[in-house]
């Protein structure tokens, strides 16, 4: 037998296959990249939650290197010598290392790190230009041959159509499928944009508010459905409901980028009242119904026309006020999860298209909705004599993606 090995051995080395399972120089392996959030940091290591293989443990030796990235320039060739005791819990990495033999473990060889702070203070920044010099809004109509897009914005007090140009130059991003995070947007263009889409502008309105110069613009198709509770896995944070246009049952998984809100009694009850008394002949309402001249209370006036721009270091804005629109309101409601619905309630959720209508992914998922959708049923009964939501819904805040 110890013969047998030897000359395995002695074959091993003398073809070289030895040497590229063992003893593998830096030079000969290599690297792959790790690219995510600082989990944990301990003696000689770093745990990095890598988006494609979960949390990754990569072990620090003296030849790491580190390196700075500026959270205004992501480019990581403009990246700036920095130190390990810079880097903490939250701040984002991209790390070059090095793979076992048997690519269990991985060594780190090029830190580069852009810290929380740097991320939070860019986010800030961008949230605050595109409050106070953004729209956000549902494309009515796409015009080729002028290059124009109609949008119709909402606030509290109604709705207003904005004629949208994007300025030479100007960036666009769409939102992937099934995705709701601004740092996995792809790459657009103008050709892409829909009728039905919702839209995101960074730009200047003119003074009469009805058109807008924009230099960057975000879009994403979306639906909006509701669905009386099935059952729940609290565990799992699935919710399956009945969907009462379609009477099948749709998976509604909630995630951590998720908003998951319940509309307060009474005022889900006074604004299905403004949208009833709009359809019997009042005003437009917001999204469809009444238009309130009164805001309900807690809820501010205003443009509403801003909101906060995702951020590229996270999956989420920040949730600073849009100067009092629908989304404002939405902020206002408690936040509640999957433990406390039950089953017989009737929730709304809005997701992105996906191509499939039996599982889907919450962007917003809102309880308490019960009376929009009596109001609902009663149109679809007066309408067409059945006790759906053939004519369709209108929830405050459902449809107007904030673009987490």
């Amino acid at each position: 037998m110890l013969q047998n090995a030897i000359i395995s051995l002695l074959i091993l080395l003398s073809t070289g296959t030895f040497g590229l399972v063992i003893g593998q120089t830096d030079a000969a392996i290599k690297p792959v990249y790790m690219a995510g959030d600082v989990v944990s940091l301990g003696d000689k290591k770093i745990v990095v939650n890598d988006a494609k293989a979960g949390a990754v443990q990569l072990t620090l030796t003296d030849k790491s290197a580190y390196k700075k990235v500026s959270a205004e320039n992501a480019n990581l060739t403009a990246a700036t010598p920095g130190t390990l005791a810079e880097i903490g819990v939250g701040d984002r990495l991209t790390v070059s290392a090095l793979p076992s033999a048997d690519g269990k473990t991985f060594t780190a060889r090029t830190v580069y790190y852009m810290t929380k702070a740097d991320i939070d203070a860019k986010n800030k920044k961008e949230a605050d230009a595109w409050r106070t010099r953004g729209i956000t809004g549902k494309v009515i109509s796409v015009n080729a041959a002028t290059n124009q897009v109609v949008v119709e914005t909402r606030t509290l007090t109604g709705s207003t159509n904005v004629t949208m140009t994007p300025k030479e130059g100007a960036k666009f991003l769409r939102y992937a499928q099934d995705s709701i995070r601004f740092d996995e947007a792809k790459a657009s263009s103008m050709t892409e944009v829909k009728a039905g889409d919702m839209l995101r502008a960074l730009g200047d309105k003119s003074s009469d508010g009805t058109s807008f110069a924009a230099e960057q613009v975000v879009t994403g198709a979306f639906q909006t459905i509701a669905g009386t509770v099935k059952t729940i896995d609290i565990e799992k944070r699935e919710v399956v409901i009945t969907d009462l246009q379609t009477k099948k049952d749709v998976t509604v998984v909630i995630s951590d980028t998720s908003v998951v809100k319940k509309f307060p009694a009474e005022q889900a009850e006074m604004m299905a009242r403004m949208q009833m008394g709009a359809s019997m002949g009042g005003a437009r309402p917001v999204g469809g119904g009444a238009a309130p001249q009164t805001p309900p209370a807690g809820v501010r006036q205003g443009s509403g026309q801003g909101g906060d721009r995702p951020g590229m270091g996270g999956a989420r804005p920040s949730g600073a006020a849009g100067g009092g629109g629908v989304d404002d309101m939405l902020d206002r409601f408690p936040s509640i999860t999957a433990a406390d619905l039950k089953t017989g309630d009737m929730i709304a959720i809005s997701s992105t298209k996906n191509g499939s209508t039996a599982r889907i992914k919450a962007i917003k998922l809102l309880a308490g909705v019960e009376p929009f959708l009596r109001l609902a049923q009663a149109g679809g009964n007066n309408g067409r004599g059945r006790g759906g939501v053939e004519g369709g819904f209108s929830i405050p805040g459902l449809d107007g993606i904030g673009f987490p």
